[in-house]
């Protein structure tokens, strides 16, 4: 278990933050790909990485990579593999499947021979038992990706996708993924900056998801230390190496290094955001006010300002863990493709429940979410720019938006544009450098040549 080939999805965009991440925890410095990082790490690393990262959606064991032309090879592959050392009989398992390029007529009936493969082996090993499916709460989820001509074989160490951080149940609609704020925080440069102190705020925050990322952050919580995890369940977990993980995580915690704030004129998501903020851990180190983001004064002299507006339809789609990208041969085509929460690009996916493969070529989001505004937008955005102008000389703000030109619309000339993925929403996180009248001069946060701009 020392010698394991990881790969840590995420959504596209994140990739080269992830990678610095997973260094930072582990010491290993893994290989970033399209909506993803690969590393080779021990299972060790697999708890670490599970409760440490923020920006993962999933970590992924990679068990079988092989070449295949026909279903036949499909259940080879997972036949192959010594499944009795990870789950026993007694426990349930799922199998997604996604696919590019695949010759294959029908991604259900691959699925259906790689379920038979497994539960043909332990047949074999157990006279005659095997493994239940479960295709709601499984023991084990296993994944499958095809490409052209060759087939990768996964088991998840994660369970529920790591977004899922065991304290948000409170929320407006289609709220902000909890890795996408992390990777919006990571962004700006303020993981870094919350160690000297300099303040963050955001002024249209929901149901707080921004802020009491941030504030957890300040706090130095592990994002993962207050849910379960699928490796619980396997074979290889020693329950007092993971409470030893867990005893340094917590003794690891810290009063806030920086304040965060965190405002909404609907008042009703406020108390969302305080609720969420007490199950989360940081009720004190985060201060949440109802008002308008037109009208409120700053809360501090300087500081760094992420936003995430309303914007259009906030699509919330159902996918699995992206697969996609691992050591580049799951995509030969570069391009960015619109993909869905977990970094998985919107093709054909399936399971072997019978349910039909989804055609998400189109990515209606995007449009939607430029246009969803209107007049109004005209309206908000330049009186945003002029209130932040007039109050907020000494701030740099982050915007989060699939609007392009929203800095026209704003008057105001980014230092720094970065290309996030907001579920099929392709999006630019613009950078305002904020002076009293004017969009030039010294920035309040890292210097604007930190990273190169990009399209």
């Amino acid at each position: 278990m020392n010698q394991l080939q990881l790969f840590l999805p995420c959504a596209a965009g994140v990739e080269a933050l992830l990678a610095t991440e997973v260094q930072r925890v582990t010491g290993i410095q893994g290989k970033a790909w399209r909506a993803g990082v690969q590393l080779q790490g021990s299972w060790r690393d697999a708890l670490q990485l599970n409760l440490h990262s923020s920006l993962a959606q999933r970590v992924l064991i990679e068990l079988q990579h092989n070449q295949y032309r026909s279903e036949q090879d499909l259940y080879n592959a997972a036949a192959n593999v010594a499944w009795e050392i990870w789950f026993t009989p007694k426990q349930t398992f799922k199998i997604e499947i996604t696919a590019q390029h695949s010759p294959l007529q029908s991604l259900n009936f691959a699925a259906l021979k790689i379920k038979d493969a497994i539960a043909d082996r332990f047949r074999h090993k157990f006279n005659d038992v095997r493994p239940s499916v479960d295709t709601r709460w499984p023991d084990v989820r296993i994944y499958v990706h095809l490409t052209t001509d060759t087939v990768t074989i996964y088991i998840d160490t994660s369970g529920e996708p790591l977004f899922k951080r065991g304290w948000r149940e409170d929320k407006g609609d289609a709220p902000l993924k909890e890795t996408l704020a992390a990777a919006m925080i990571a962004a700006s440069g303020w993981d870094q900056l919350c160690k000297q102190g300099v303040p963050l705020y955001d002024p249209c925050c929901g149901s707080g998801t921004i802020a009491i990322e941030a504030a957890r952050m300040a706090c130095n919580i592990a994002p993962g230390i207050s849910r379960k995890f699928a490796f619980q369940k396997y074979l290889p977990f020693q329950a007092h190496v993971w409470d030893g993980l867990l005893d340094q995580a917590e003794a690891a915690i810290t009063e806030p290094t920086a304040p965060v704030f965190g405002s909404d004129v609907s008042f009703r998501m406020v108390d969302f955001a305080e609720r969420n903020a007490e199950r989360a851990g940081v009720a004190n180190a985060v201060q949440f006010r109802g008002g308008d983001a037109l009208q409120r004064m700053p809360p501090a002299p300087s500081g760094v300002m992420l936003v995430n507006p309303p914007y259009g339809e906030r699509i919330d789609v159902a996918g699995v863990a992206g697969i996609t990208g691992v050591q580049g041969r799951h995509q030969r085509d570069e391009r960015r493709q619109p993909v869905d929460e977990f970094g998985q690009p919107l093709s054909t996916q399936a399971g072997y429940e019978n349910e039909a493969p989804r055609d998400r070529s189109a990515n209606p989001g995007r449009e939607q979410a430029q246009n969803a505004w209107g007049e109004e937008a005209n309206d908000f955005f330049p009186q945003l720019a002029a209130h932040w102008k007039k109050n907020y000389a000494g701030w740099t703000a982050h915007v989060l938006t699939p609007d392009l030109k929203l800095p026209s619309k704003m008057r105001l000339k980014e230092s720094r544009r970065v290309p996030m993925w907001n579920g099929p929403i392709e999006c630019r996180l613009f950078r305002f450098d904020m002076v009293a009248g004017s969009a030039r001069g010294k920035p309040a946060g890292p210097p604007a040549d930190a990273a190169p701009a990009q399209a």
